[in-house]
């Protein structure tokens, strides 16, 4: 995947490849591509034991930090502490934007280092290997798939598994490694704390989730806490432990380390119980052969909508995360299906600091007052959703999608849930169902579409380095062939109402029918034509420099809570 994105993201921006590395007026003007906000929550409704508990989940979010750094690259934490003690105007420069991205590359630029090629005696790559930490050093594709292909059914499970690194011996054998093991000091730290946590709440479903997630951090089986996940029911929302798989660029396997604790919003969470009554339903719509499809879609999986409090690991680096639906294990998805957590108060921050600039300059005058906060809002829980419909198995249910694309899946799935969330949107308002969240009719049609243009934009101002911003220059470009989205002579954008609608359907068919039959070749394809950022695209990102691609959260709530 690395040398078919390369060329692709050097169009995007001229910085990925930073031959010389920047100083620090440069590295200042990197990190402003970030807008500061302050994410607050109300804890005024905590009870006094919720309040300890919230504390000591802070406390323990901030370890992931540490894990995650290791997972990121085998070389990171030795050189976060080689910045650390530069007090100089550059070194204190390096540290902050290191501190962003949780490593030596820029996200925003193609992954590429933004260090000099040694520091400290450390050598630098000048990109983020794919393998980041999880394989060993300088081991190539090819060499690692022979090893998996030469083990027993059971043995390559396990080392392809989301929860276990390969290890080199000192004979240069691969073995797997259980993060239980890998990491046993940090998480036998982390399993305290989590203890500490549930013997403070007095809600019975967090102090079980946090139970059995601190015996998971030691034992390495993280299915009856996942489970224990799903059923959680709390004012205190908390996502603690090793889940997406992105920054395992060589296979997509291998889960890094992220936290995220909340609040729940309650208000907001009881209306999204309208979705979850319609699941099956939405399945049984999708544009896909019915052989395809799921005739039993797990049973209501659970949504809520919460306000971040704190950010850790993988869910504190690079572009935030605005919702998320997990777990990614399939055994749990095809039993309960998956749960969906947005993260509101994120949402608000990056509608209004970089997705109202951006749609100033990108849709047509007429146009722009079709932006809106709630269709915006609603998408992202349609594509939450859409995660966990769709095929989940492939060849008879004897491997799954994840498994047969391989490095394209997560481009493919990040798009599928986009396009589908758009899909399932768009037919439940043709059904009236939607009146009372997203209102009906050629006006609300117009704000979901109109919206949805606008944020591809902004996803796309990201630069082609994430999986979403991938996902998404397949669809542009897609929709822009199909004449569902127009480009304007004058650099504008708008959305062919006669039209985006049987786009969508098409593409919704073309994602679904690669994940159903887990093609690797046909998803390969669809990326090598569309994954790349076009003239006209280029000239309309290039007006968006001055505009922030996304948010640098700080936490005054959780200084709050811990100072107290």
């Amino acid at each position: 995947m690395k040398n078919l994105l390369l060329p692709m993201v050097l169009a995007v921006s001229a910085a990925t490849a930073m031959a010389a590395p920047p100083g620090v007026a440069e590295l200042n003007r990197m990190t402003q591509r970030f807008a500061p906000v302050e994410l607050k929550a109300d804890t005024s409704k905590l009870s006094a034991g919720d309040r300890k508990a919230i504390a000591k989940l802070i406390e323990a979010a901030q370890v992931i930090d540490t894990l995650q750094l290791r997972q990121r690259w085998v070389h990171n934490e030795a050189l976060w502490a080689a910045l650390k003690k530069d007090a100089t105007p550059l070194g204190k420069a390096r540290a902050d934007y290191f501190w962003l991205n949780k490593g030596p590359w820029s996200n925003l630029d193609g992954n590429a280092s933004f260090l000099p090629a040694r520091i400290s005696g450390i050598a630098i790559p000048a990109k983020k290997p794919e393998g980041a930490n999880f394989y060993p050093a300088g081991a190539t594709k090819q060499s690692l798939e022979q090893w998996m292909n030469g083990l027993p059914p059971a043995d390559k499970q396990q080392a392809q598994w989301f929860f276990t690194t390969i290890r080199a011996g000192k004979d240069g054998k691969f073995r797997t490694v259980n993060y239980a093991d890998e990491y046993r000091p940090e998480l036998t730290k982390l399993a305290a704390l989590l203890r500490e946590a549930a013997a403070a709440t007095d809600n019975a479903s967090l102090k079980k989730f946090l139970t059995l997630r601190a015996d998971a951090f030691l034992s390495n089986d993280y299915l009856p806490s996942d489970f224990a996940w799903m059923d959680l029911d709390s004012a205190v929302d908390v996502t603690i432990g090793p889940y997406e798989t992105y920054n395992d660029e060589l296979f997509g396997y291998k889960a890094a380390f992220e936290a995220y604790v909340s609040i729940r919003d309650e208000a907001e969470t009881a209306k999204l119980e309208f979705f979850a009554r319609h699941m099956q339903e939405i399945e049984d719509s999708l544009p896909l052969d019915p052989q395809y499809r799921n005739p039993k879609v797990g049973a209501v999986a659970p949504m809520v909508v919460v306000n971040q409090v704190f950010g850790a690991g993988d869910g504190n680096m690079g572009v935030q995360t605005a919702a998320y639906n997990l777990p990614n294990d399939e055994r749990i998805i095809s039993q309960r299906g998956s749960k969906r957590v947005m993260l509101k108060n994120v949402q608000e921050a990056k509608f209004k600091a970089t997705l109202t600039p951006i749609a100033r300059m990108v849709l047509r005058p007429q146009d722009q007052q079709d932006l809106d906060f709630n269709s915006f809002f609603t998408h992202i829980l349609a594509h939450e959703i859409t995660h966990g419909l769709g095929p989940h198995s492939t060849q008879g249910g004897k491997s799954t999608p994840r498994q047969d694309l391989k490095d394209t899946y997560s481009t493919i799935e990040e798009a599928k849930a986009d396009v589908t969330g758009l899909y399932a949107l768009a037919t439940m308002m043709e059904k009236g169902q939607l009146k009372s969240i997203l209102g009906q009719g050629e006006a609300a049609e117009r704000k979901l579409y109109t919206t949805f243009l606008a944020s591809a934009f902004r996803t796309l101002h990201f630069g082609l380095s994430s999986s979403h911003a991938r996902g998404m220059a397949i669809q542009v470009n897609y929709l822009l062939d199909k004449g569902g989205f127009v480009a304007h002579a004058d650099g504008t954008f708008s959305v062919d109402f006669t039209k985006i609608r049987q786009a969508i359907t098409d593409l919704d068919r073309e994602f679904l029918t690669i994940e159903a039959t887990g093609d690797y070749a046909r998803a390969r394809d669809m990326m090598a034509r569309y994954v790349v950022i076009r003239p006209e695209i280029a000239r309309a990102l290039d007006r968006m420099k001055a505009i922030p691609n996304d948010i640098r959260p700080a936490f005054p709530t959780a200084a709050t809570l811990l100072a107290n």
